[in-house]
């Protein structure tokens, strides 16, 4: 099954003008996936949907339904703190509802559904509280697949479950030992585990998504980069080199990803297939917004890095490539685009976020 699609890559915009443009782009269906969504039967629930991710990967699934003709309601469950998430869902045709998945009764109560999608999670902050992330990260995955265990999950994870490696190397595959530094990182070695003591107990059909950066025009590691050039704000190149992917192509391979679950689980890395050298973005929005950039420390040639080519292989190449990711993000920031205020933290190397 291939989702990328030259179509959509085809059909994208020099520039982004604002949120609108920047909403229904994050949420345009390809005609692979509109394809695929016939096959997802309804509800489909989406857990953590609250985060970055969710509002738009629920309008994703929406929109493909839509053209479908497919009959499918979407069901977004978070805690709903007031981030303005749930207006926002609810305006784009999501039904909400608001759940605490530590809270193992109110687990029990979340409507029966064959195909979910779990991106619940925490990572900021574990420094401070250690014990938050760790409950989050294994409680609730234990209680998510108790209930929903007859179901097909995608479980979002994170590219922090490996350990750096040398740039050379191509980045890290499916089968490297998980073996990375800091209790953020190891929380999130045990949620994959927790999803895969329940998928071989019960044989549950999960597949595991390790991300690498997701980017749209609003977070993620290459507006890190774009606003420090803006600034003129040092950039520090101790970590060199990263992965990333536009955030509606990672949605779109989620969804998809939805046929690839397996007992045991099948687990994959998601970010585009290149290596990116951070100098070298630095210094391609430098041009792009005629501010040279300014640089500290050295590359050290080891760095957390994704080889994505098992996801590639099975649901194609995503679209939306680093230069057009570039063009939109730099456009956006000199015109003063709003921001989250969600920094990656892409420079922490010592595992304490």
């Amino acid at each position: 099954m291939q989702t990328a699609s030259g179509d959509t890559q085809s059909r994208l915009p020099d520039t982004i003008v604002d949120e609108s443009a920047l909403d229904e782009l994050l949420s345009r269906p390809s005609p692979a996936l509109q394809s695929f969504i016939k096959t997802v039967s309804s509800p489909l629930v989406i857990l953590g949907i609250g985060g970055k991710m969710g509002p738009s990967l629920a309008a994703l699934a929406l929109r493909a339904a839509q053209a479908a003709d497919h009959p499918l309601e979407v069901i977004g469950v978070s805690r709903f703190k007031g981030d303005g998430a749930r207006p926002w869902l609810e305006k784009h045709g999501v039904k909400t509802i608001s759940c605490d998945l530590l809270d193992a009764e109110a687990v029990t109560r979340l409507p029966e559904a064959k195909d979910v999608i779990y991106l619940a999670g925490l990572k900021f902050g574990t420094a401070q509280n250690p014990s938050a992330t760790w409950a989050l990260n294994t409680l609730a995955p234990a209680r998510v697949c108790e209930r929903y265990s007859r179901s097909r999950i995608v479980a979002l994870s994170t590219g922090n479950v490996y350990a750096r490696n040398e740039v050379s190397r191509g980045g890290s595959i499916e089968t490297d030992p998980l073996t990375p530094l800091g209790e953020y990182a190891n929380a999130a070695v045990a949620r994959e585990r927790i999803f895969e003591f329940h998928s071989r107990r019960n044989g549950t059909s999960v597949a595991l998504l390790r991300l690498f950066y997701a980017v749209e025009l609003r977070y993620g590691v290459l507006v890190d980069i774009a606003r420090k050039v803006h600034a003129g704000e040092p950039i520090s190149l101790a970590t060199g080199s990263f992965t990333c992917i536009w955030q509606r192509d990672a949605n779109e391979m989620i969804l998809s990803a939805l046929a690839l679950a397996a007992s045991p689980p099948a687990v994959f890395n998601l970010c585009r297939p290149e290596i990116f050298s951070i100098r070298q973005v630095a210094t391609r929005f430098g041009e792009l917004m005629d501010r040279p950039p300014r640089f500290m420390a050295v590359e050290t040639g080891l760095d957390l890095l994704g080889n994505p080519k098992k996801v590639c292989d099975a649901l194609g190449q995503p679209p939306v490539t680093l230069e057009t990711m570039l063009r939109w993000i730099a456009h956006w920031v000199t015109t003063g685009g709003r921001n989250l205020g969600k920094p990656t933290h892409f420079e922490v190397r010592d595992g304490n976020y």
